[in-house]
């Protein structure tokens, strides 16, 4: 196993990196589906097949771990239900909550620079963004 070296670059760029607190919110919200997920649970709490139904072309496996990973970091909550077949739900939480204006001003700043930049906007529309 290779020793790292404390006092390189890379150790140190690695430190701040883990330290700085924007680095730290875009590592939470990063994964290419994790925005579109908190966005589809803006509109309130939902169960795993809606969830699949709504993101459009998301794999079962990829949607599983993108919602254990906002589980993990407190995002979102998920809560089983006790029945036959069994019933998951997941929810916003209060934090989860906190991102939705921030991801709503990312989206309005992303169609501006795409109109700027590559002279057209998407034609992909997000029912929750207003």
């Amino acid at each position: 196993m290779t020793k790292i070296k404390e006092n390189s670059t890379n150790s140190f760029n690695r430190k701040f990196l883990t330290d700085c607190d924007l680095t730290y919110a875009v590592q939470l919200m990063g994964g290419r589906w994790k925005l579109l997920i908190l966005m589809q649970l803006n509109s309130g709490t939902q169960r795993y097949g809606e969830l699949k139904k709504k993101i459009a072309n998301i794999t079962e496996r990829m949607l599983t771990l993108q919602l254990r990973e906002l589980e993990a970091d407190g995002l979102i909550a998920r809560q089983v239900f006790a029945e036959v077949p069994p019933r998951v739900e997941y929810t916003l939480t209060d934090i989860g909550r906190e991102l939705v204006p921030i991801c709503i001003n990312l989206h309005a700043w992303g169609t501006r620079h795409r109109f700027q930049v590559v002279g057209e906007v998407s034609a992909l529309s997000h029912e929750n963004l207003a």
